[in-house]
């Protein structure tokens, strides 16, 4: 038997540091887990399509497919949705699958798949009664949400700035049990 590198889903959504996913994918990679990008529509606008294809070698999705085209992406082990912007974290909360990226993470959630989800907001939006209601949601769920000061729903309403928290969501990638497993598929692989 093989042990095969677990996937990941990296979820995308519109925000302005969109584009900090390309370092956070390659040290996934580097960790040694296979990525599949997947943007919300309005994610597609933030980053380079082309490159982040590049980088994991699978296609970018941002909508569904025909039911009777294959899948072209595995099976995820784990999923991060990073950023995540406010009306994602209430869709997926909400069990609100409009769009592919909140489909699939709505799936992962009813399967128990392990998830990270990383908002990124503005403290008006993260002072909002549904966000706060979403991120209880998510976690009762079993969700993994990352916070910052400036995401956190019971904070004051002033902006207290910051950066998007990549290497924390990171440690939690590297947490994960796919990540120190891997998953056994197969016959060995002769050399």
């Amino acid at each position: 038997m093989t042990l095969a590198s677990p996937v990941l889903y990296v979820v995308i959504c519109g925000a302005s540091n969109a584009a900090g996913s390309y370092d956070f994918i390659a040290d996934t990679i580097d960790d040694g887990w296979r990525v599949c990008a997947i943007t919300t529509p309005m994610g597609a606008r933030f980053v380079d399509v082309a490159h982040l294809a590049d980088l994991t070698g699978h296609p970018v999705r941002s909508a569904y497919k025909n039911p009777a085209d294959p899948d072209v992406l595995p099976r995820a082990d784990a999923c991060v949705v990073a950023p995540a912007s406010f009306n994602t974290v209430n869709k997926l909360a909400n069990g609100i699958c409009d769009t592919l990226a909140a489909g699939v993470v709505c799936e992962a959630i009813g399967d128990r798949t392990p998830i990270i989800v990383a908002p990124w907001l503005n403290r008006a939006l993260a002072g909002h009664g549904a966000y706060a209601r979403s991120i209880a949601c998510l976690r009762a769920e079993g969700v993994c949400v990352v916070l910052t000061e400036q995401t956190r729903p019971d904070r004051p309403r002033h902006d207290p700035g910051g950066s998007f928290p990549w290497a924390a969501v990171l440690a939690e990638v590297r947490g994960l049990p796919a990540a120190r497993a891997g998953k056994v598929t197969g016959p060995p692989i002769s050399r």
